[in-house]
């Protein structure tokens, strides 16, 4: 009998949140060289005093093959906050078992105990999974764009603040 498991990520599991997320990368047809992410980064934010992320593993057989990392966003409108996934990833030769639909709903279970009045995710045009989070009630929101800013665009609009507003560099 296969055995699944949905559990929270421990500081002992860095390599492997790497070792997804380097898989993950692979599935979206990213160069493996734009996973900059190590170890230290791993327990810095995700297990130091200032967390900025809380990831979940889940496991078939013992194995970890899957992963959900997310963090907390906010609303104005509501007035409360909300959960953003950055990822959430089973690996190829272990989909079917439910895994994916385990770790959206443990995340959804979280965000309703902790009052939050969203979950946000961004998916890739391309990608089947699509189809796994509209079945699930999430719903593609058409009228929103998304636009990221990168390095070194960052600095360079950095450079345009006034000293007096944020004077040390970070």
């Amino acid at each position: 009998m296969t055995r699944t498991l949905i559990r929270p990520a421990q500081p002992a599991d860095a390599a492997t949140i790497i070792a997804l997320v380097t898989a993950l990368a692979e599935y979206e047809n990213e160069p493996l060289s734009s996973v900059k992410i190590t170890p230290a980064d791993v327990l810095r934010d995700g297990f130091g005093p200032e967390r900025r992320f809380e990831a979940l593993i889940a496991e078939l057989d013992g194995k970890p093959v899957g992963f959900a990392l997310f963090f907390h966003n906010y609303s104005t409108w509501e007035g409360r906050a909300g959960i953003y996934v950055e990822d959430l990833f089973v690996l190829k030769e272990a989909r079917g078992h439910g895994l994916g639909r385990q770790l959206i709903t443990a995340i959804a279970a979280m965000a309703d105990a902790r009052g939050c009045k969203r979950i946000d995710l961004n998916v890739l045009d391309w990608n089947p999974t699509r189809d796994f989070y509209h079945r699930l009630g999430i719903a593609h929101m058409k009228e929103w764009l998304p636009y990221r800013m990168t390095q070194p665009a960052i600095a360079a609009l950095a450079a345009q603040a006034d000293a007096a507003w944020f004077p040390q560099p970070r």
